[in-house]
């Protein structure tokens, strides 16, 4: 994988040699005086839907002002990953016995970094999501130097793990996962929401398998669909966010044919010996297709990575899309699920 430089605060810890982000170094600097955390909307109160923990209650909200989510709610588990402004632990709620994640970031690194908007804008934006292929944000609570948020536990761990384990997917495996995530970008840009990272470190995989968006913190709400922010993941970088032009939703759909061809070669079709090459390759849209990759696939990546944005196959029609149907029917699941039984 190539490495990138990048002057802006807002980085991320590179994962597993694989460029961490990509940004403009004139992204908006926040005071650091202190840390002002969102509000949730009163009309979305918290609940947590126990489908997935079948035999237990549900875990409520602090459905009153007064009362607040606090650490002493929580037994902590064993930790889940380690992050750049915190960790994440399993927990559990003491009195549903609901088991979650908990987020665990430091205020006093974010302020250092100058991501308080970033991260103000993740907590916003994920906690009004709701579709089975999004992990839920099911609140947050807060002390005098930490934040933390309560997520949904995807319990078989990130998408790029379990990826880099197997080498590459078989291509009912990778047409499931691009499927899956198909529907939950579909419903992401229905409110409104850009993601702009999509990658497998960012997808996590539930209890059932099934393929869940996890990571909001390049995402943005833009109803007027136009972007000028270059941030993301080098790999996945679209022609037009690398050339400096305003971008849209299609940006996401760049990175849905980027991701399936890396499902299905265990590499991002523009890897490259260093950042020039990959910029050059996505440019100008050079990628070599292994033998082993089926016509039809090859058919549906070649509509995705399209250097002309507004001709990019709409996310309704990827579905429609003869791969998908033969490779991914509703009801059908990974491969290699009876391996972990």
């Amino acid at each position: 994988m190539n490495t990138l430089k990048c002057d802006c605060k807002e980085n991320r810890p590179p994962i597993a040699g694989r460029t961490a982000c990509v940004c403009s170094s004139s992204a908006q600097k926040m005071p650091a005086d202190s840390f002002k955390v969102p509000t949730i909307p009163i009309s979305r109160p918290l609940q947590i839907n126990n489908k997935e923990q079948p035999g237990k209650p549900e875990l409520k909200g602090k459905e009153e002002k007064k009362k607040q989510w606090a650490l002493t709610d929580f037994d902590l588990g064993r930790p889940l990953g380690k992050g750049k402004f915190g960790n994440v632990y399993l927990a559990r709620e003491k009195e549903s016995h609901y088991v979650v994640a908990l987020k665990v970031l430091f205020k006093s690194q974010i302020l250092d970094s100058e991501i308080e908007h970033q991260v103000r804008r993740e907590v916003e934006i994920q906690c009004r999501l709701r579709h089975p292929n999004i992990l839920r944000m099911y609140g947050y609570f807060h002390d005098e130097k930490r934040i933390y948020l309560i997520l949904e536990y995807a319990k078989h761990g990130a998408l790029y793990k379990l990826l880099k384990e197997r080498g590459r997917f078989d291509e009912k495996t990778a047409a499931i996962y691009v499927r899956d995530l198909t529907r939950a970008l579909i419903y992401c840009h229905s409110k409104k929401v850009i993601h702009r990272d999509i990658k497998p470190e960012n997808l996590l995989i539930g209890h059932n398998f099934e393929l869940k968006i996890a990571d909001f913190g390049w995402s943005v709400h833009s109803p007027s669909s136009r972007r000028m922010t270059l941030c993301g993941t080098l790999d996945y970088l679209s022609p037009e966010m690398i050339e400096g032009k305003p971008h849209s939703y299609a940006v996401d759909i760049w990175s849905l044919g980027v991701l399936c061809y890396e499902l299905l070669v265990g590499l991002p079709p523009f890897d490259a010996k260093d950042s020039h090459q990959t910029y050059r390759k996505i440019r100008y849209v050079i990628i070599k297709y292994p033998d082993f990759i089926s016509e039809k696939a090859k058919d549906l990546m070649g509509k995705l990575l399209v250097i002309n944005p507004e001709q990019r196959l709409p996310l309704i029609q990827v579905l429609r899309h003869p791969w998908i149907l033969e490779n991914a029917p509703e009801g059908a699941q990974p491969t290699f699920i009876n391996e972990h039984k």
